[in-house]
């Protein structure tokens, strides 16, 4: 007898309630093939609907206390706490990440919970007094309305984690679209923010693919947009929604470099890239994948090799695992096909680590670690962003050099600089055009007190999401003069031009 999978539902003002629609996608285990659940895919319909409650919802909760939505996130980052296992096992079951992966996951975007429940020292407004006589001016910081979340596949308990508390602690009601791929783990989060104490209408869910996505572009009632996910997508949100006169911010791909000069700790230089470059099966949006050697370190390719064959291909739940699946068949089959494609247009390929044997796994969607040497800037595998465990090293002469290397590919979300010179790390962070540098830290991605900055083709939009940036996002600014007369105050007669007097 088989046994149907779960469906999975929507939340539409406070309710969970199943889509009346007839499109269901599976949601596969991608290391075992085995179906979870059933993802609906909404109705426009079950989106005007969603949209209606948030706007209902807002007339009350834009009114709420900044104190007593405070305290929802601090009673939140505590559900997180006690269910971190549960959470990271859902999630490592439907995206495939190791369970340790999976925890960091879910922290990181805790830290964004917390940092949502300190919004009464995020949301000040300022003051002058008497800019003019008995004249002063002061700044509110005030919600926008309903807005929206569009989250990708790769990180399905952060990245939503970045949107809906920080726009919610900010006054404003909240439509969240996850990755139709792995929704599971963002539906439990939902649960226990239903838990915290948010209240009906002020969170909704609805999910599906292209055309879901074009309902929140074009709904009229919805006032700002946030997304991360490719490139194609990201830039069609944007355009789209940009033109219905909404607020956008969109993180999109990248194709992040790390830089490595000889004089770096070559120990933890290895083990930070590889690290970096294959964990979560390079299916990060900051993974480093591109990897250039300067001078002497151009040596190092095969201690990296080395260092490489030793991680772990296996099931994400399998302890020891470094490495875990693709998200989905055609994931693996389009990463393999760009490895196809380095060998063809001659890259040197130092690490084959396609149809990998993983024990008990037969059928999951793997790709071990892959290292290219002599790759240069005109090849696929360069121009690509891969989104899987394939490394790609190019050479350079000199750091200036490399530098501008980075700088003249078109993506600018991340990069990094290995070296013990602090000259050498200054140059770099002042002259690299890239967002988000680190140094000696592969993966910059910055903690919440500070905000996400990915820059030029690897964002569109002014503000980035969580830290100082997206409270400015997810407010409009509204400046007040005022001037209070009483009886005694003396006449200043007729003012016919634009001076305070």
């Amino acid at each position: 007898m088989t046994v149907a999978a779960p469906r999975i539902r929507m939340l539409i003002d406070g309710q969970f309630v199943e889509s009346a629609t007839s499109h269901w996608q599976d949601v596969i285990n991608p290391a075992t093939q085995d179906v979870l659940a059933q993802v609906p895919f909404a109705t426009t319909g079950e989106v005007d609907a969603a949209v209606a409650a948030a706007k209902e919802a807002f007339k009350t909760w834009r009114k709420t206390p900044i104190g007593t939505r405070a305290r929802i996130f601090l009673k939140y980052q505590q559900l997180i706490r006690e269910n971190m296992s549960e959470l990271a096992h859902i999630l490592t079951a439907e995206q495939g990440k190791t369970l340790p992966d999976a925890e960091g996951d879910v922290f990181r975007g805790l830290e964004v919970v917390e940092h949502a429940a300190a919004i009464g020292n995020l949301q000040l407004g300022e003051l002058a007094n008497n800019v003019a006589n008995g004249v002063d001016t002061y700044s509110i910081m005030q919600p926008l309305g309903v807005c929206a979340g569009i989250t990708p596949f790769n990180f399905p308990a952060m990245i939503p984690l970045w949107m809906f508390p920080m726009a919610i602690a900010t006054g404003n009601t909240f439509i969240l679209k996850p990755s139709e791929q792995d929704p599971m783990v963002t539906m439990r989060l939902v649960e226990l923010a239903l838990e915290a104490g948010i209240p009906k209408g002020v969170l909704n869910v609805v999910h599906g693919g292209e055309e879901v996505v074009n309902a929140i572009c074009d709904h009229p009632d919805i006032k700002a947009v946030s997304f991360v996910g490719s490139t194609r997508v990201g830039t069609h949100v944007y355009n789209r929604a940009s033109l219905a006169g909404k607020r956008v911010q969109c993180m999109m791909g990248a194709k992040n470099h790390a830089v490595v000069l000889p004089d770096a700790n070559k120990e933890q230089t290895l083990n930070a890239m590889v690290g970096a470059a294959f964990g979560a099966a390079g299916q990060r949006c900051m993974a480093a994948s591109t990897l250039v050697l300067v001078g002497e370190a151009r040596g190092w390719v095969q201690d990296l090799v080395e260092k490489a064959k030793t991680l772990k291909v296996s099931g994400g739940t399998v302890a020891g695992t470094d490495v875990g699946p693709v998200i989905s068949c055609s994931a693996r089959d389009r990463v393999e096909g760009l490895i196809a494609s380095g060998v063809e247009q001659g890259a040197k390929l130092v690490l084959d680590g396609r149809k990998p044997q993983v024990d008990g796994f037969e059928k999951g969607n793997f790709v071990g670690p892959t290292i290219f040497a002599g790759v240069t800037t005109d090849m696929r595998i360069y121009q690509e962003e891969i989104f899987g465990p394939v490394l790609v090293i190019l050479e350079a002469e000199t750091l200036d050099e490399a530098i501008a290397m980075v700088n003249s590919n078109p993506n600018g979300n991340g990069t990094a600089l290995f070296t013990q010179s602090g000259a050498a790390a200054r140059r770099f962070q002042e002259d690299i055009d890239v967002g988000q540098v680190g140094i000696n830290v592969p993966i910059p991605v910055p903690v919440p007190l500070f905000s996400f900055t990915g820059s030029r083709a690897s964002k569109l939009g002014d503000l980035g999401p969580y830290g100082k940036q997206v409270v400015l996002f997810y407010t409009q600014t509204k400046t007040v003069t005022a001037r209070w007369f009483d009886d005694e105050t003396l006449s200043h007669g007729v003012n016919t031009t634009i001076s305070l007097k």
